[in-house]
């Protein structure tokens, strides 16, 4: 996969700090944050549009076809655009075909079901949301909830040793 991102640009995602698929689309992969084991758009067909600022924990699971948009359009006025940074907590899961739009917090271990459209913030996590828009299906029993890291660990294609150097330099959010 780095290859076809890098060396060929294969989907035009070669800006991106860690692994895409060709038919995901990464727009201002400066704005965005990644955590360990966390790959947005490393399943097909996503749409990942950084422009408000997006953070995303480690070891977060996004699935097919999820969009997450931090900045939107004026509803008067389409010209302007209205951006709002998006906090992802660690140990979530995004369902296949899920949107997350400008502004929305979701805490740790929260789980987002296939094709809901999460408008609001769900900062407490520990939940299961689905459905258009997105409300509380589920609570998860917190002492259920496992925790775990890899042995070896890397934001995208940067180890996370060198992480802050490399976010300092490069990112902006």
């Amino acid at each position: 996969m780095w290859f076809a991102q890098k060396i060929l640009n294969i989907g035009g995602n070669r800006r991106a700090y860690w692994p895409v698929h060709f038919t995901s689309k990464v727009y201002a992969p400066e704005r965005i944050m990644v955590g360990v084991d966390a790959y947005p758009g490393y399943m097909g067909g996503c749409y990942i549009q950084g422009i408000g600022g997006i953070r995303i924990g480690d070891y977060t699971q996004i699935a097919p076809n999820v969009s997450i948009v931090s900045s939107n359009h004026d509803i008067y006025d389409s010209r302007k655009n209205h951006a709002k940074e998006i906090s992802i907590g660690k140990y979530c899961w995004i369902g296949a075909g899920a949107i997350i739009l400008p502004g929305v917090v979701l805490g740790d271990w929260t789980i987002v079901a296939a094709g809901a459209v999460v408008s609001k913030s769900f900062p407490n996590g520990k939940c299961v949301i689905g459905g258009v828009p997105a409300k509380e299906i589920k609570f998860l029993d917190e002492s259920k909830c496992v925790a775990y890291e890899h042995s070896v660990k890397y934001n995208g294609y940067i180890a996370a040793a060198k992480f802050e150097k490399f976010r300092a330099k490069k990112l902006h959010i």
